[in-house]
């Protein structure tokens, strides 16, 4: 699996084209996408994480996407509220890989 196909497996519907998830990759330093994504390594999932959640961030920052719809009475604004919990997810996610990956942290076990 190349990391263009584990992006795609992360975002699950939202489709992208692959030029475009090619420069959302390279710009959180995968520089060739189509090599072989390798989730041992720490750096593959922290920028697969990264890159998931940059795209996220662009498509919450579209005003289209973000409104606020009435059906038959009842507003339906699911989209949105999943869409931000998605995120702060992530965010928490990439923060425990980073801190858990940290050996020169500057915390101890006091007991």
């Amino acid at each position: 699996m190349n990391y263009i196909q584990r992006l795609k497996l992360e975002l699950q519907s939202i489709t992208l084209d692959d030029t475009t998830l090619t420069i959302y990759l390279q710009e959180n330093n995968i520089q060739s996408p189509e090599l072989d994504y390798n989730p041992s390594l720490f750096t593959d999932k922290l920028a697969i994480l990264q890159t998931t959640l940059a795209i996220l961030e662009s498509i919450a920052n579209d005003p289209q996407l973000m409104k606020n719809y009435t059906e038959e009475g009842t507003t339906v604004q699911g989209f949105a509220d999943a869409l931000r919990k998605r995120i702060d997810q992530l965010e928490s996610k990439i923060r425990t890989l980073l801190i858990n990956n940290d050996t020169n942290n500057s915390t101890f076990m006091l007991f």
